[in-house]
Parts: C-alpha cells; sequence; structure tokens
C-alpha cells in the first residue's frame, strides 16, 4: 500500500479492517516475531524464566480482556479457573497417563463449563452484585474444593505435574519450555484480535455498552454472556495448564485473590478490549515487579526506616500506585496513548 501525503490510503473496507495493513507493518511483524522466536540463542536463563511466567499471564489475561474489557463482566476469580486447568492437566496426565495435549485441552474446556456454571448468575445481576459472585468462585474453587477432593486434587501437598513430550522430545528446560508457552501465547493473541474483530466479538461489545440497546437489536444476552464466560475461562484454564507443567507442580496456593486482581489491574493499565493493550499492560506490569523485587534490598538500604516486611510489600504497593495513576491520568491505557503517538507521526509535519 502506497503512502500519500495524507497518510495510509484504503480503497476498501476490507484494506481498513485489515490487522497488518501495509507492507511496512508486515515486515515489521515478521522482524519481531523473527526476534522473538531467536531470544531463547542468547539470553540467560534467568530472562526466558521472566519471559515464560509473562506468556502464561498474557494468556490469562486475554480470557479475562474478552470477558471484562470486551463483554463488561467483571470478574475477579480468574486465577481460581487458572487453577481448575491446572488441576485437571496435572491429574490427567500424571495420574492418569494421557498426552499433555489432550491434558491441555481438557484443562481449557472444563475451566470453561466451570466457568459457565459461575456465568449463570451474570443473566440476573451485573456490576458490585457480579464481582460477588466471581469473588465466591474463587474461594470455592481455589480455598475449599482442593481440600475436599482429596484423591484428584491431592489436598494440602497438591499434584505433580510431569514434563510435556512434543514429537518423542521432553520438554524441560527454560529454552524448551519458551517456544512451547510463548509459540501458544502468540496463537492465542493472534485468535483473540481476530475473535474481537467478529460478529461475536461485536456483540460482546455492544452488551459491555449497553446491555438493554443489545438486546433491543436482537442480541441473545442468554447466549453471549454465557460465551463470554466460556471463552474467558477457558483460556484463564489454558493458561493454568501451561503454568502448572512449567512449574512441575500445582498447589492451591499458587492461584490466589491478589493474582486476580493482578489481572484487572492489567487489563485497565493496557487498555480494556484492546488485544495490543492486554499485551502491554502484561509487559509493563510484570517488568515492573521484576524490577520491583530487584530494587526493594538497596531501597532497604538506602531508606533504613523501611522495616523487612514493608520491603517485601513493595511489590504490592508499586503495582496498586500504578493503576491509581492510570485511572486518574490515562483511564484508556497505554494503547491509547499508543495510538496518540503513532497517529502523530503517521501525520507528521501536519499532526495537530
Amino acid at each position: 500500500m502506497d503512502r500519500l501525503p495524507c497518510g495510509i490510503y484504503f480503497e476498501n473496507y476490507k484494506q481498513d479492517m485489515a490487522v497488518v495493513q501495509t507492507r511496512a507493518r508486515w515486515t515489521l511483524t515478521i522482524l519481531f516475531l523473527m526476534l522473538l522466536f531467536c531470544v531463547p540463542f542468547f539470553a540467560s536463563e534467568r530472562i526466558l524464566s521472566i519471559m515464560n511466567n509473562m506468556a502464561i499471564v498474557l494468556i490469562a489475561v486475554h480470557g479475562l480482556n474478552i470477558l471484562t474489557g470486551a463483554c463488561g463482566q467483571i470478574s475477579l476469580g480468574q486465577s481460581a479457573f487458572m487453577a481448575v486447568g491446572a488441576y485437571t492437566s496435572a491429574f490427567l496426565v500424571g495420574e492418569c497417563g494421557m498426552s499433555f495435549w489432550i491434558g491441555l485441552g481438557c484443562g481449557g474446556l472444563f475451566a470453561g463449563i466451570i466457568g459457565l456454571f459461575f456465568g449463570l448468575p451474570s443473566l440476573r445481576v451485573k456490576g458490585f452484585y457480579l464481582i460477588l459472585v466471581t469473588l465466591a468462585a474463587q474461594f470455592i474453587l481455589v480455598g475449599f474444593l482442593p481440600y475436599q477432593l482429596v484423591d484428584i486434587t491431592g489436598g494440602a501437598v497438591g499434584l505433580d505435574a510431569p514434563e510435556p513430550e512434543l514429537l518423542g522430545l521432553t520438554i524441560g528446560t527454560e529454552k524448551s519450555f519458551y517456544f512451547l508457552i510463548v509459540g501458544l501465547a502468540v496463537l492465542l493473541s493472534f485468535a483473540v484480535k481476530n475473535l474481537l474483530r467478529t460478529r461475536l466479538g461485536r456483540a460482546f461489545i455492544a452488551i459491555r455498552d449497553n446491555d438493554l440497546a443489545a438486546s433491543v437489536m436482537g442480541i441473545s444476552l442468554y447466549r453471549y454472556k454465557l460465551l463470554a464466560f466460556f471463552l474467558g475461562c477457558m483460556y484463564a484454564g489454558i493458561a493454568g495448564s501451561l503454568f502448572a507443567h512449567y512449574t512441575g507442580h500445582v498447589d492451591a496456593g499458587f492461584f490466589t485473590l491478589d493474582d486476580s486482581i493482578f489481572y484487572i489491574g492489567i487489563i485497565i493499565v493496557g487498555g480494556l478490549s484492546s488485544t495490543a493493550g492486554a499485551i502491554m499492560g502484561t509487559v509493563f506490569l510484570c517488568l515492573l515487579n521484576e524490577l520491583t523485587m530487584e530494587m526493594a534490598p538497596l531501597i532497604g538500604e538506602a531508606i533504613p526506616l523501611f522495616s523487612r516486611s514493608a520491603l517485601a510489600s513493595l511489590s504490592l504497593i508499586i503495582p496498586g500506585l500504578i493503576i491509581i495513576l492510570f485511572l486518574i491520568f490515562e483511564p484508556r491505557g497505554l494503547y491509547h496513548r499508543w495510538l496518540i503517538i503513532k497517529a502523530y507521526f503517521q501525520f507528521w509535519p501536519y499532526a495537530h
């Protein structure tokens, strides 16, 4: 596509709605993906570990972005649905001897089905009351069931999750896990991007903006709200399954309410209902967490007034302050700011 003096010129809606719109952007996208998958060949184990955990968080955040960002159904139970996927996959693969890929698929599917059950109240309640329903899911699925279904979950001890295999090769190193986890994160990010551009995605957005108007237009609130819960929880289940096999163990203590709140903060910082915003928010807050943990000892030496418990809480305090600042000064997130910057350079020197 040629660049004209007024910017980028499109001749039809298909060109305007394309995910990657110009040859230059296609080139940058391909170069970025090549660089992304070359990282394991020159990065340290520490960096690969950070990126693997970041990719798992991103998959869970994509699910929350479908449910909360696109459809407007606020959820504080995303971490609990990750636990469902993690326990399901660990049990099927570790105890039943099934393939990792079957465990991964069943983990996502079972988490989606459980999500349907907790999504049923969304047909009658919303806002604060829906938050309480999803909060109940967090307590029931993580705080109660693992200690009642001991034969399946292992109780307080938890379950061991074996290393996955692909084409007869065992995936057990940071480098091999990187290709698996980041590869799935890229594919699922592309799937979410396209989902939000379909009729289903537009129905979700209509419900989020005004569910009464959406109902008048013929959109089935019953069908689409439950679909949003299923898809959002299915992504969480896939993330939980990957997390289980990556860490090698599943325990209820891994899936806390703090994590669910953290995922909400990510989509606020990145930008609601935006795939790129979910990526930006995940990278920003996860790296901020890592930087905070690295800087905590230095802060303790520089400011002796801080106690050890206060320094340990910095990883919660600083992201919380960042979320508050974004809500005040940039409520539409990093992605909105990126669009403004991109438009400025796209129309330079005539940008206003």
